[in-house]
């Protein structure tokens, strides 16, 4: 519940859908998670990161225990080696971040296509084939909630906002994700 006097960003979703959400971006970060551990294979803070989602999907951790705790475990610069693994060490981390705001699962889904391109440079159809897997492994639920947020770029509180995940090839993967999200509102 947002504080008195407080408007909640139109990018967090209601608690439900978050829960529902999260899921689906676990799934996604989980699909490159390879890339990170190849390089780490002693460094599980990706892998905790996609477990704590998928324990607030399921109702085991609640909002305010997954916002305390989403800087635990984080990658920071320079942890991976290349940048396909830390594309993938992001996506697990907004994964992680959808208990606090549900358009953190579109970062997720950016994160993870953007690492598997990284890691197929020489596999053109690496990158739409991640984006169809993540399209065809949304439930009707989950195509609703995603459906809700404000298109990339045009709502300042969140993390759909003028930044990182609204600009180069991240911009670029959401906006292909919101477009099939809206015809498939539409249609």
């Amino acid at each position: 519940m947002p504080e008195k006097g407080r408007k909640r960003s139109p990018q967090t979703l209601s608690e439900a859908d978050r829960r529902l959400v999260a899921a689906w971006a676990a799934d996604c970060a989980e699909r490159v998670l390879g890339l990170f551990e190849a390089e780490a294979p002693g460094d599980d803070r990706p892998r905790s990161l996609v477990v704590r989602a998928r324990a607030f999907a399921l109702g085991e951790l609640n909002t305010s225990q997954g916002i305390s705790s989403r800087f635990e475990g984080g990658i920071g610069p320079g942890d991976a080696k290349s940048p396909a693994a830390a594309a993938a060490a992001r996506a697990s981390g907004q994964a992680a971040a959808v208990c606090h705001m549900g358009a953190h699962a579109l970062g997720a889904a950016a994160y993870a296509v953007a690492a598997v391109g990284l890691a197929s440079p020489d596999r053109p159809e690496a990158v739409p084939d991640e984006i169809r897997w993540q399209l065809d492994h949304m439930s009707p639920e989950v195509r609703a909630a995603l459906g809700a947020l404000p298109p990339v770029g045009e709502s300042k509180a969140g993390p759909l906002g003028p930044g990182r995940l609204a600009s180069g090839q991240l911009g670029t993967i959401i906006r292909l994700l919101q477009a099939d999200l809206s015809v498939t509102k539409s249609g």
